[in-house]
Formats: C-alpha cells, structure tokens, sequence
C-alpha cells in the first residue's frame, strides 16, 4: 500500500514524487512515457531526462490521484541563456533542538522527539541535506538563520562543523534563535555580497535580537540599494524573516516576519532597483511565494525547514535570462523517515501549511 504520495519537485527537466510503502515494496512511477522503480519503504521517484515547460501525465503504482498527486504534470521552463550559477540554501536547521513540534506554551501537540540511542534529528537531517548538496556540486551553499535551537556556544559550533565540510562555498547568517543569548552570534558581518559568475549574492542580517519577530535597518536598505544602483548582474536576496504584506495590515502592524515599516521600505528599493530579482527566506518553516506592490515582479520566497518535515532545502539554477528555483525534500532513509514521523506536528495539520502549493516550491522566474 502507498501511503503519503506527493509531488514534491518539477525541474525544467525532472519531476519527483515521494511516498512511503513496506519494506521492500517495488512501485513503478510514471511520467509520461518514462518511468522508474523504487523500493521501500522510503521512495523518492525521480524522473530526468524530461523536456521542459511539456506537460506529462503522471501515476504511481498503487497509490489515488489526489491533491498532492495530480495525474498531470508541467515541467518548469528553461531559462534562456547559458547556466551561470548553481545555488543551494537551507534554513532552520536547529542544531541542539531536542524536542519538535512545541509552539510556544502551547499543547496542541504531538511533541515528538528521537527514541534513546538514536542521534539528534538535526544532526540526521543536516548531514542527509549537505550530503545531497555536496553531490549537487553548487557554487554557493546560503544557510538562511536558525541555525542553533537556543544560540549556545556549542550549537553554533556543531553547525559550523557540519556545514564546514562545504568549504569556501558555505555562506550563512543569523535567526532569531541565534540571538537568544549573544545577540552578536553568526552575524557574519552582513550585509555582505558572494560575487559570482553572472549573479550577485546579496545576505542579509534581518534579527531584532530578543524578538522572534524581524527588522531591516536603515544601513542595510542602504547598502542594498547601492549594491542594486551599481550592479550589472542580477542580485538574489537572501535574508531569515521574510518580507510582510504591508497592504494588508499597514505599517504600524507587528509582524512575525520583518516588520511592517521595514518592509514597506525594502520593497521601496526592489521596486527602483531592477537588478533585485528574488528575495529568499526561512523562518516559518513553510514554503510560500507572494508579490508585493510596488515590486510585484519580484518573488518573496519562504522555503520550508531542514530539521523536520519535509526536510527541505532549495537549488537555484540561474541562467543568463532568468533562474528555476527547485524545493527538494531530503531523501537518505534516516531523514526521511524523521520526516515522515513529523508530518502529524501541530495537530496534523503541519503537511498541509509547510508543504504549500507546488508552484510555491517551484518556478522559473526571467529576468
């Protein structure tokens, strides 16, 4: 029998489904004319080779069509021009958590947390999620914030071990986690540019330390407008909290994510800058895209967490006409079975807010 079968990922050139089955259990999965075999009791069915923006039928061996599995499927569209960079981003990867599925004091449940003996579930999603990067081969690696559970020494320093295996490559900044105690730590002296071939990695720091809530100063919104003005590359955006929607609420609102005035005012220089291409973030553990005014052409992308379902992280493959932004879900067998036992967090409605539409987690954008 499957069970939990999603359509978790479309490329320009790929699609994957994802879904558990016993131990052992062969499933056929088709798209279009092509089709793989998996094996359970962890399936990631992933099919290459496919022509982009080409709609495919779609069927799993065994498992109902439904919301997660529609029986048709559209490939992302080839961004014209040649293939500049290849990024990769995580975010929330919560070294030194040992509880999940706990919003503030709040008992909805379940709190899960690993049985005796088995290693800290972040440590099992973050190594499965930089192993799958480091075969990615990208240019950048950006670690969006969240980075420790509670801003310890210690956490900071397992992060900082783990992802170091990454080398030169690896770019990160703080959450609102990460200030808890030090309101300096993993700042990494953002804002700050990654200049690479074709693109322009812009990281910035947007904590209120002591706040889950989010901020963007004056001098920052200066340096990136500067950066913006003088740019003859495109510049993507990265950042913890995510951009607020200041016509729903007004600037004097609060905000989980950046607040309202510093919002309105980012957005303000997205509008005027047509370098800006994307803005990307974590912080609530979900994938979501919005557009604003005045900048509706730009994305303001939330990308779901590492440490807990879906295990998420991102690839960005940026060409010289546009970039295909591509959500994946992590797939070494330990992950994703701590992923599939968080799916019922937040009284079983997590699956539904963190994974969000596909066309959230996937989408080529031109420039």
């Amino acid at each position: 029998m499957v069970e939990n079968a999603e359509l978790m990922t479309v490329g320009p050139d790929e699609v994957v489904v994802t879904f558990v089955t016993e131990a052992g259990v062969e499933v056929v999965t088709r798209v279009g004319e092509a089709e793989v075999v998996t094996t359970g009791p962890f399936h990631s069915a992933r099919v290459t080779g496919l022509d982009p923006d080409t709609e495919f039928d779609l069927s799993v061996e065994g498992a109902e069509p439904g919301e997660y599995l529609p029986t048709r499927v559209r490939t992302l569209a080839q961004p014209p021009g040649r293939l500049v960079a290849t990024i990769a981003t995580a975010n929330d990867v919560h070294f030194g958590e040992v509880e999940c599925g706990r919003l503030g004091d709040s008992d909805i449940g379940p709190i899960l947390s690993v049985a005796p003996g088995e290693p800290p579930y972040p440590e099992t999603m973050n190594r499965a999620v930089i192993g799958e990067m480091i075969d990615l081969d990208p240019d950048a690696v950006v670690v969006k914030g969240d980075l420790t559970d509670s801003g310890l020494p210690e956490q900071y320093a397992a992060f900082l071990a783990a992802y170091g295996v990454l080398g030169d490559r690896m770019y990160h900044v703080r959450g609102n986690h990460d200030a808890f105690v030090d309101p300096t730590m993993a700042l990494e002296d953002a804002p700050y540019a990654v200049e690479l071939d074709g693109v322009t990695l812009a990281v910035l720091d947007t904590v209120a330390p002591g706040d889950d809530g989010g901020q963007l100063t004056a001098d920052q919104r200066q340096w990136l407008d500067d950066l913006a003005a003088e740019s003859t590359v495109p510049i993507l955006v990265f950042g913890h909290h995510y951009v607020s929607n200041v016509s729903r609420l007004g600037e004097a609102s609060a905000s989980f994510g950046i607040n309202h005035a510093d919002s309105a005012a980012l957005l303000e220089v997205f509008a005027r800058r047509d370098a800006i291409v994307g803005y990307f973030a974590g912080h609530t553990h979900r994938n979501r895209l919005r557009r604003f005014e005045p900048a509706t052409r730009v994305p303001c992308c939330e990308i779901a967490c590492t440490k807990e379902y879906p295990g998420a992280w991102a690839e960005y493959r940026i060409h010289e006409g546009g970039y295909s932004q591509v959500v994946r879900r992590v797939t070494a067998p330990d992950a994703f079975d701590w992923a599939e036992r968080t799916r019922v967090i937040y009284a079983g409605l997590y699956r539904d807010y963190a994974l969000g539409p596909l066309e959230w987690r996937c989408f080529t954008q031109l420039f």
